[in-house]
């Protein structure tokens, strides 16, 4: 039994006034609180909430310090979100992922090759972005040495030297 494309495009109410079968049996709709919901509350919100692809960045509008922050953010995530219990040794997930042999590598380097996109992005040189893509290379390279290379990653810390990079040289730059 095949649906008409009008059903799909637009469902038939059903006779509780519904737009889904069932839905007024089912009896009152209650938050995570234990309060009740007016269901005309939630049919507002939902006709509030839209996401139209393909129109415009889906991160949004980020200012110049919100991308920085997010660049460090995700630095700190990939080297140094973690301690290691009882040593003052820190690792984050490049470490973790780098387990993963050659894949988890590949996924950190894709990451740390995004990194550097994004300090182009703002604006930085060739010869900072060129450290950075070295840095990188590096951290890729050895790492796909299984457990000497996931050592290295740790070590290493590719990105957060490269956002030290991106810092020093953001640093150095006149304020707007």
């Amino acid at each position: 039994m095949t649906m008409p494309d009008d059903d799909i495009l637009a469902p038939r109410k059903s006779r509780s006034g519904s737009t889904f079968p069932g839905a007024g049996a089912r009896g009152p709709i209650i938050d995570q609180d234990g309060h009740e919901i007016r269901p005309e509350t939630l049919e507002q919100g939902f006709r509030e909430f839209r996401f139209e692809f393909g129109q415009g960045n889906p991160f949004g509008n980020l200012t110049r310090e919100q991308r920085i922050a997010r660049i460090e953010a995700i630095a700190k995530l990939l080297d140094v979100a973690f301690v290691l219990p009882g040593t003052n040794i820190r690792y984050g997930i490049d470490g973790l992922i780098g387990l993963i042999p050659v894949v988890g590598d590949i996924i950190t380097t894709a990451i740390s090759l995004w990194l550097v996109r994004e300090a182009r992005a703002l604006g930085a040189p060739w010869y900072i972005t060129a450290r950075m893509l070295g840095n990188v290379a590096l951290d890729g390279v050895v790492g796909i040495v299984p457990f000497a290379g996931d050592a290295f990653d740790v070590m290493f810390r590719a990105n957060m030297r490269n956002v030290r990079l991106l810092r020093r040289w953001l640093d150095k730059q006149p304020k707007m």
